[in-house]
């Protein structure tokens, strides 16, 4: 189960239930959101689309415990052109 809630201006904190529940924070630019999505989903929902991306990938406790969004891309490159899809 993934929840995020929007913490201040472009900070949502997330949480992961797993076999452990680990907690995050993420950024998220209202550029990088509009590039991604192009405002058809809510920054939440883009957020828990890019957890459900990493957690296909990799363990909850695997993902780092704060970033930006944009970093995602750095380790997974295929990772825009896919929430694009997934979102579109």
């Amino acid at each position: 189960m993934i929840e995020v809630a929007k913490q201040n201006g472009e900070t949502y904190a997330v949480t992961v239930a797993g076999r452990r529940t680990t907690r995050h924070r993420v950024r998220l630019t209202s550029d990088y959101y509009h590039k991604l999505t192009e405002g058809k989903v809510s920054p939440e929902e883009l957020i828990e689309a890019s957890f459900t991306f990493l957690l296909e990938r990799e363990s909850n406790t695997s993902i780092l415990t704060e970033f930006d969004l944009p970093v995602i891309a750095t380790y997974f490159p295929e990772y825009e052109a896919e929430i694009k899809k997934r979102l579109g």
